[in-house]
């Protein structure tokens, strides 16, 4: 099957697929490079193969670690977790488990939930911290209108009341994950070439059984407690990137309050996908800023 880890693993040479279990959970990941340890969290609705363009990049410069986190790809989808305080404890004890005091870290979309999580709670452990394109969850999000605003030209973001329901969207979508994610990149891309009909096969794939949707949506589902935890996150005392597209000034409004040590870098005609429509430029960023 030329969508498993294994076929995926072998365009990419000297990476590697493992698996860890951590925090009640297994989680697979995939690891190459050399120098600091730089852990990547992939968001929705992707898996590991999202970084699949930068990966060779980072790897002259790093030892990079793409996690697929709980729920995600290859990794286990229990029946609870996703409150991304828990899912950054997975992380945290992986990066333990590896045997690594201090990391950068970065995500994207729920990926950097989970990267700014880790941040906040475990500062002792994060040498950096790299947002793409998306922040925390933050009490900003119950303002999202129920309908479009008449005139308004954002898009109009109704897969996060979507992905709320609890079993409908997986007997809706078992087998046909196919339409979600087409609509989805279609509208959130600038560059439709970027991200290639393999590609969205490889994570149609990967999202088509109905526990991969309900585990994938239960990451939405944990955002009121994402939320309340929030609240109890001092500032960020490390490093901190945002590296934004379509979401931009979302990641500067947010991270412009919750940082005290911010740069920002704007990719220009971009959407959401940065990783799939500008990797180069991505890539530049994430090195100019670890150094």
């Amino acid at each position: 099957m030329k969508y498993t880890n294994e076929a995926l693993i072998k365009s990419l040479p000297n990476f590697a697929n493992d698996y860890a279990e951590v925090n009640g959970t297994k989680l697979h990941y995939v690891e190459g490079g050399k120098g600091e340890p730089l852990i990547l969290i992939p968001g929705y609705p992707e898996t590991w193969w999202a970084y699949h363009k930068v990966m060779p990049i980072l790897a002259e410069k790093y030892f990079v670690i793409v996690v697929e986190m709980r729920g995600m790809g290859s990794s286990d989808k229990p029946a609870e977790g996703y409150e991304k305080k828990n899912m950054a404890k997975d992380i945290f004890e992986l990066v333990k488990q590896l045997g690594y005091e201090k990391v950068h870290i970065g995500g994207h979309d729920i990926g950097a939930h989970v990267a700014f999580s880790f941040a906040a709670n475990f500062p002792e452990s994060t040498s950096k911290l790299i947002m793409l394109d998306t922040p925390h969850p933050d009490a900003g999000m119950y303002q999202l209108p129920m309908l479009p605003m008449l005139g308004a030209t954002y898009l109009y973001p109704w897969w996060l009341a979507f992905n709320q329901l609890k079993e409908l969207p997986e007997q809706l979508l078992e087998g046909r994950m196919n339409m979600v994610i087409e609509w989805l990149f279609k509208n959130l891309l600038v560059d439709q070439n970027s991200m290639s009909d393999f590609d969205k096969e490889v994570y149609e794939f990967a999202y088509n059984s109905k526990d991969a949707i309900r585990s994938s949506n239960a990451w939405y589902q944990a955002f009121p407690q994402d939320i309340e935890d929030s609240k109890s996150y001092k500032k960020l005392d490390m490093p901190v990137l945002g590296i934004g597209g379509s979401g931009y000034s979302m990641l500067e409004m947010s991270l412009s309050n919750a940082t005290t040590d911010l740069q920002l870098k704007k990719v220009e005609d971009c959407g959401h996908f940065i990783l799939a429509e500008k990797p180069n430029e991505t890539a530049k960023c994430i090195i100019d800023f670890l150094g």
